[in-house]
C-alpha cells in the first residue's frame, strides 16, 4: 500500500516557522512523481501553496507564500519538505502532501486537477 505521511506541523506564533515532512512508502518512488504541498483551512478552498517537478528542477510558489515557503526533496531519502518562515495567522490551515507521477509543469500541479494522492495532513496553527 501506499502511503504520504506528513508530519512537523504545530502550533507557532506569528513571524516563527516550521518545516513540514512528507514521507513517502509503497510505490511511490518519488524519482518519478512530483510532489506538492496543499492546505485547506475551514471554510475555505483548497490551496495549492507549492509544488515540485520529480527532479526538483521546476518548482511553483503560490503567491500567498511567496518569498516565505519553500519546497524541497530528497529523493533517496523518499522525502518531501515545505520551510515555512515569517508565518502569518492567515497561514493557519491543514496542510496536505500530495503526489502526481505525470504533470506538465509544477504549477499546473499546483492548480490543475487534483492529484492521485494524497497524505492524511497535518495542522497548522498561527497563533500568538
Amino acid at each position: 500500500q501506499s502511503q504520504l505521511v506528513e508530519s512537523g506541523g504545530g502550533l507557532v506564533q506569528p513571524g516563527g516557522s516550521l518545516r513540514l515532512s512528507c514521507a513517502a512508502s509503497g510505490f511511490i518512488i518519488l524519482d518519478y512523481y512530483a510532489i506538492g504541498w496543499f492546505r485547506q483551512a475551514p471554510g475555505k478552498e483548497r490551496e495549492g501553496v507549492a509544488c515540485i517537478s520529480s527532479s526538483g528542477g521546476s518548482t511553483y510558489i503560490a503567491d500567498s507564500v511567496k518569498g516565505r515557503f519553500t519546497i524541497s526533496r530528497d529523493n533517496a531519502k523518499n522525502m518531501a519538505y515545505l520551510q515555512m518562515n515569517s508565518l502569518k495567522p492567515e497561514d493557519t490551515a491543514v496542510y496536505y502532501c500530495a503526489a502526481q507521477m505525470i504533470v506538465p509543469t509544477a504549477q499546473a500541479m499546483c492548480v490543475g486537477p487534483s492529484p492521485d494522492y494524497w497524505g492524511q495532513g497535518t495542522q497548522v496553527t498561527v497563533s500568538s
